[in-house]
């Protein structure tokens, strides 16, 4: 019997809080980024807005800073022939890949408070993540096909 409890308070106490994959991964992911390219997996001009916002040219070259304490974060669009300036998001880890140890999560656009007024996101999959390095990828459908959107950011 008590070999059963101690085995249940185990797995209880193993099972609260975020996977050490999660933890290690918001200690990278935590700072400032730019995104530096964002291409996508198939060739031709496409006329793609990003998280309801910019376009691909003013997303590139933006930055952005993470606070994975509270899943929150902010980015700023700095081309001049765009609409710059300051944009705020929470984030949330939606689900950990066990062979990759990496994840998807939903960025969900805010105001400067943290609340959304759509309380819509979007859903991205953490394809890459080191010291220096990142990549998102969101899937989208045209004409019924998968197209890849990939961004890749530097710290």
């Amino acid at each position: 019997m008590k070999r059963i409890l101690l085995l249940l308070i185990t797995i209880s106490v193993l099972s609260c809080g975020a996977s050490k994959t999660i933890r290690d991964s918001r200690k990278i992911i935590k700072g400032e980024w730019t995104l530096n390219k964002i291409d996508y997996s198939a060739l031709g001009t496409f006329n793609v807005t990003l998280l309801n916002d910019v376009s691909k040219e003013c997303f590139e070259g933006s930055t952005w800073q993470f606070v994975p304490n509270n899943y929150s974060g902010t980015y700023a669009i700095n081309n001049a022939n765009c609409s710059t300036g300051m944009r705020y998001f929470n984030f949330t880890i939606q689900e950990v890949d066990q062979q990759t140890g990496l994840y998807d999560f939903l960025l969900k656009p805010t105001n400067e408070k943290g609340k959304s007024e759509t309380n819509q996101g979007f859903r991205l999959k953490l394809t890459a993540l080191s010291d220096s390095n990142m990549q998102w990828q969101q899937t989208i459908y045209n004409e019924g096909k998968p197209f890849i959107i990939n961004m890749n950011f530097t710290k």
